[in-house]
């Protein structure tokens, strides 16, 4: 029954993408996120229902007269040359052959991304975008949330199997980055029905990212919340509930909830944290010894035997730092960064552009929320190997949108780019 209800909402979806090409990258965005055909069982489970919407989308992208283009900017010029830095150091790679399915599978993504900027062209179908992808996790987060509660928090909470964020870890960072989102639409949404839906989206998600047993998910959870209170305006009120917040939260959860958290202070003892750490000792050995780094699928013992033979196991970087850094050498993590930085200008700009502007409360609060989300990634990315995730790399592609669409009538600017630009919603 799954499989046909998946295969008739996908394949019912193609007519309405051949008229209107924004609606595949819906499409996609909930595929690639929720991984519906990955809960069923039977015919639909392997089907590549992803290449089939971009194989549809990109017709309907020739055949439709649209308007369509990439934005004119400096994040993306960056982030063109970081791709083709990838296709590069793949080319030089320790294991071509391994490299190759990974850059593959990083370049589908990619340009689904690159799609997404040529199509989400005004803030009505940017919105439509940021709820596919907040209810997309958010299936997995509040029915996480859910069990933690109803579990005692005894158990960790898993996500779409055969994803980037199928484990625990990888779901909680992933949660921790859409809770602003909802925030958002809760902030954009006028029915009292949906803006507690939300709410209770938001409480179920903060549960399960804390549910989820995550030591980076707690760290990322810290990040996120002293950021908030930092922009707060009335720091009072915010720090006083965050306090209760967090009392009320660790009184809830069991004996080995504490215990994993614990290992944060007693890394020495813990493999896992060890095993992390000899990683980043091989990340940065074989980037200062390659200068376009070892390439995609590196980690095996032959290459830690040479740049870093003191290490007992194998294992990924769990970072996405350290990650990049081995797979595409400091000039590609430098490159990384800086996407990372102009992201965050590009959302300070907005901000700044739109403060007490009501014509741009939604920018403004959008701006904000992504910047959240960005200390979620950062913070909690620095202990998962979450580099080339779709969502990152999404959220870097609506601040840059953001940026270049929105336009708050500067003089200096020229009229003509004011045409296709966002306009203010209110």
């Amino acid at each position: 029954m799954r499989d046909l209800l998946v295969l008739l909402l996908v394949f019912g979806s193609l007519p309405y993408i051949l008229k209107r090409p924004y609606i595949g990258v819906l499409v996609w965005s909930w595929l690639s996120y929720m991984n519906p055909h990955r809960l069923t069982w039977g015919f639909a489970y392997s089907m590549p229902f992803a290449q089939i919407v971009i194989g549809v989308l990109v017709i309907s992208m020739i055949m439709s007269k649209e308007p369509k283009g990439l934005p004119k900017s400096g994040t993306l010029t960056i982030w063109i040359m970081f791709i083709l830095w990838m296709m590069l150091t793949t080319a030089l790679a320790i294991y071509p052959h391994y490299a190759v399915t990974e850059l593959s599978r990083v370049l589908k993504i990619q340009f689904a991304t690159f799609l997404t900027m040529m199509l989400i062209r005004d803030q009505e179908k940017m919105n439509q975008l940021i709820w596919v992808i907040a209810m997309s996790i958010g299936f997995f987060s509040i029915k996480g949330g859910v069990f933690t509660i109803l579990s005692g928090g005894s158990f960790r909470v898993w996500g779409p199997p055969g994803s980037f964020i199928e484990d625990n870890n990888g779901l909680a960072v992933a949660t921790l980055m859409v809770i602003p989102l909802m925030i958002y639409l809760r902030h954009i949404s006028t029915n009292k029905w949906v803006r507690h839906g939300l709410s209770f989206s938001v409480v179920m998600s903060f549960a399960s990212a804390i549910g989820s047993q995550s030591r980076g998910a707690l760290l990322a959870t810290l990040a996120v919340g002293g950021f908030f209170w930092l922009k707060s305006k009335s720091k009072m009120i915010t720090g006083s509930l965050f306090v209760v917040a967090g009392v009320i939260g660790l009184a809830f959860m069991p004996e080995s909830w504490y215990a994993r958290m614990d290992t944060i202070q007693n890394y020495q003892e813990d493999e896992s944290a060890m095993g992390r750490i000899n990683a980043w000792i091989y990340s940065i050995n074989v980037a200062s010894s390659r200068i376009t780094g070892a390439g995609f699928n590196s980690w095996s013992l032959e290459n830690y035997a040479i740049y870093n033979p003191d290490a007992k196991d194998v294992l990924v970087a769990h970072s996405i730092y350290f990650h990049l850094l081995a797979d595409q050498g400091w000039i590609g993590l430098v490159m990384f960064l800086t996407i990372l930085l102009l992201t965050w200008k590009n959302l300070s700009y907005v901000i700044r552009m739109s403060k007490d502007k009501p014509k741009f409360d939604h920018q403004n609060m959008l701006a904000r929320m992504l910047q959240v989300s960005l200390i979620a990634y950062m913070s909690g990315g620095a202990f998962l190997s979450l580099s080339y995730f779709d969502l990152p790399w999404h959220m870097i592609a609506l601040a840059l949108l953001l940026r270049v669409h929105t336009h708050f009538d500067e003089p200096h600017k020229g009229v003509n780019r004011r045409r296709n630009g966002f306009a203010g919603v209110t």
